[in-house]
């Protein structure tokens, strides 16, 4: 896992930090007001979120492995602009700009211009349907358009979109819709990883779809401390569940947990000390199970 200070892949910061709880209040010394079992609840839902936030790869680390692995920039394999129009529910559309999202990242780190301004509209639109249609304003889309040539840059910006997403939903009291964008960014960036997997066999990046391992449980427990505030979760958290029996049979082996600092680009570097190594029939089934799921999300 590499932490920098340029924007982790935005998709996944996307609003993985949005945490809605609910709890009694109670009357401080001061007279002012504290939700202790709020302010609890949202501690914990905070580590989880942080979980799924850390074991995503930075850009530049997926960016390479995408590289390495002989990666080209396939349309084909993301969800087509069209579908933005048909998505009613909360639901559909708290998933789809997660989705959206881990595209608008793909087609930036690719240097897709046009396809970037497209995706850009989706997430757009969805947001507006979700009512944070600010965080995706003629504002964002002019610096998008001004650091086109600057990926790092790019995706700062698209990443300063969904914080600024976060804060709306903080403030609204939406319970389970940020779990949901999350959801539905990682569940894309996986059906990618095993799109390019399938395509070109590269093993950097089928050994980081085996490392989603972590990553699913730790979505998986996200999601459980909102099920019961949000009903679309349930019907989400049996199908990963599904999913997660796929993943329990990969082998987990330890090793040392090392860390390393690149002082010229300012870069630390810490292996997390497990390796998974997926068999191509595990493999197939992941990429199976995730097509699977994904596919029903955008349909």
């Amino acid at each position: 896992m590499t932490i920098q200070k340029t924007t982790l892949f935005a998709s996944y910061i996307a609003i993985s930090m949005a945490f809605v709880a609910c709890g009694s209040s109670t009357e401080d010394t001061t007279g002012e007001t504290v939700d202790t079992a709020a302010d609890a609840s949202t501690k914990v839902r905070d580590v989880k979120a942080q979980n799924v936030f850390y074991s995503i790869p930075s850009p530049i680390e997926t960016t390479t492995l995408l590289k390495a692995a002989g990666a080209k920039y396939n349309a084909k394999i993301l969800n087509p602009i069209e579908n933005a129009a048909k998505y009613e529910t909360v639901a559909a559309k708290a998933l789809n700009l997660g989705v959206y999202g881990s595209d608008l990242s793909f087609t930036s780190i690719f240097d897709q211009t046009q396809e970037s301004m497209l995706y850009l509209r989706c997430t757009n639109k969805l947001a507006s349907g979700l009512g944070i249609s600010g965080a995706f304003d003629e504002t964002t889309t002019s610096r998008i358009e001004a650091n086109m040539q600057n990926r790092d840059s790019l995706l700062a910006i698209i990443s300063d979109s969904y914080w600024n997403a976060d804060s709306y939903l903080k403030e609204n009291g939406q319970p389970g819709v940020s779990a949901l964008i999350v959801a539905g960014g990682w569940m894309e960036g996986l059906y990618i990883a095993t799109q390019v997997a399938a395509a070109t066999k590269n093993e950097g990046i089928i050994t980081r779809i085996g490392e989603q391992k972590l990553s699913l449980d730790n979505l998986i427990a996200l999601l459980e401390s909102y099920k019961a505030e949000n009903e679309s979760i349930p019907g989400l958290l049996t199908q990963l569940a599904d999913m997660k029996k796929v993943f329990d049979a990969v082998p987990n082996t330890a090793a040392e947990t090392k860390t390393t600092t690149d002082t010229v680009k300012g870069v630390s570097t810490i292996s997390n000390g497990s390796s998974f190594k997926l068999s191509t029939e595990q493999l197939k089934q992941i990429t199976d199970k995730c097509a699977e799921i994904r596919n029903k999300i955008i349909q």
